[in-house]
């Protein structure tokens, strides 16, 4: 990404295309461990039994490689004061050991911020996808931005 990002470049439809990474067994296995230890996350031999016929990813994990792909960015280095929330999260299909997954998050609107003018609030959509192209997540979000110092304007 070329230089720092400000409210004032996250303009509707712009989109952010991120790198892939690799999910692996250790990483399915460690994470449902410590955040959601159920059989389908957690044991390879129960988790054939399951609807789900092998081992999947958390949700939930999928949640965090997805925002840790769009923080590799760094289109939010810069201007980063948080988000107040995520809405209408879906998982769509299993993620599993192997899956590479990759991100395209597109900005939907824009909105200064009435009472702070030194910042505003986007909202976004994502997409997670696997190597076949197919969503595996898709949600929308509200990220808080630092506005262009003024000298910068």
């Amino acid at each position: 990404m070329d230089g720092d990002l400000y409210f004032e470049d996250f303009t509707p439809g712009r989109q952010f295309r991120t790198d892939g990474v690799t999910i692996t067994e250790g990483q399915i296995l460690d994470f449902a461990l410590a955040f959601d230890p159920q059989p389908f996350h957690l044991d390879v031999e129960a988790a054939k039994e399951t609807i789900f016929g092998g081992l999947i990813a958390s949700g939930f994990h999928t949640m965090a490689l997805t925002f840790r792909l769009f923080a590799q960015t760094r289109a939010l280095a810069a201007c980063s004061l948080g988000s107040p929330g995520v809405d209408e999260l879906r998982w769509l299909r299993p993620v599993r050991p192997g899956d590479t997954l990759r991100a395209t998050v597109t900005v939907l609107e824009q909105r200064p911020s009435t009472s702070k003018p030194d910042r505003g609030i986007v909202r976004l959509q994502w997409t997670a996808l696997n190597q076949r192209g197919e969503p595996v997540l898709t949600m929308a979000s509200m990220q808080l931005v630092r506005r262009r110092p003024p000298a910068a304007r």
